[in-house]
């Protein structure tokens, strides 16, 4: 059958606005990669406007952010991250500090409100953990209340054992799914000698973060947090068999990867987009 040259432009210009539709829907499906904004803390100190500069031009879709930059008021802050093309879904809040932060999470947008860590002192009881379970479950109901997710990062402390039970395993089964989620850290996993892949299988439905960084070779796991547990490695870079992680992660419906480094030994902007590049290959 003959076609006619009105009815060639017809067919191929659907055919362009497919594809472009398609291009669109593939842009829209792309994982963002986030950035904890305490790896560059001292930069980030010193000059914000600048940091969320570098860490846009590394690639970096989104940034978790922490304590010290909730000095400026949240208005200030949302349009820093805005006019840097970043988002901030997640922000860490001090153990003591988070029922009065609240309000002004609200006003930042963020989607996620994180405790980062329990006060030392709750560190190495059972009841350390079943009172910090207490305060979560309270803030948690609060955060809920505001439209916001309530959350907790690990470290490998959390991984010692009372009679038998983690302070993990305390944590977890002693805060309501609905009002707690874990913000899991890979690293921490790895270094308290336990499998992120059969965690996040243990706690599926309430892990929907993770931190991501590497682990040099040659060191024993702790349960310790001191400096003789700090091995970190740019992501990618290390020990860590990350496959199995990111499969699971998108398995059970993980929704934000945020690059943390505690101490990174070289160039720090070298060193979040070598990061950068290993996880948009990955995710």
């Amino acid at each position: 059958m003959m076609t006619t040259r009105r009815e060639f432009l017809t067919l191929t210009l659907a055919g362009c606005a497919s594809l472009a539709l398609s291009g669109k829907l593939g842009a829209a499906a792309r994982q963002p990669v986030g950035l904890q904004l305490y790896t560059l803390r001292d930069m980030a100190e010193s000059d914000l406007p600048k940091t969320l500069q570098h860490i846009r031009d590394a690639g970096y879709d989104e940034v978790e952010l922490y304590w010290s930059v909730y000095k400026h008021p949240a208005g200030e802050l949302k349009k820093m991250l805005s006019d840097h093309g970043l988002k901030a879904p997640s922000g860490h809040f001090d153990y003591t500090g988070i029922e009065s932060k609240l309000d002004y999470a609200r006003e930042l947008g963020l989607e996620n409100v994180i405790c980062p860590m329990l006060p030392k002192e709750q560190w190495n009881s059972a009841d350390g953990f079943r009172q910090a379970a207490k305060s979560f479950n309270r803030w948690g109901a609060k955060v809920q209340n505001l439209g916001m997710k309530f959350g907790f990062h690990n470290h490998n402390y959390e991984f010692k054992k009372f009679d038998g039970k983690t302070g993990l395993e305390i944590l977890m089964s002693e805060t309501d799914p609905k009002l707690v989620q874990l913000e899991m850290d890979c690293y921490w996993v790895t270094q308290s000698g336990n499998d992120p892949v059969a965690l996040m299988q243990k706690y599926k439905d309430r892990v929907r973060m993770l931190h991501i960084k590497d682990r040099k070779a040659g060191f024993a796991t702790s349960q310790d947090l001191n400096e003789s547990a700090e091995h970190f490695a740019e992501f990618g870079t290390g020990t860590i068999n990350w496959a199995p992680i990111i499969a699971k992660a998108k398995q059970i419906g993980v929704k934000h990867y945020f690059v943390e480094q505690d101490v990174i030994e070289g160039d720090p902007i070298k060193s979040i987009k070598t990061s950068y590049d290993h996880a948009r290959q990955m995710l």
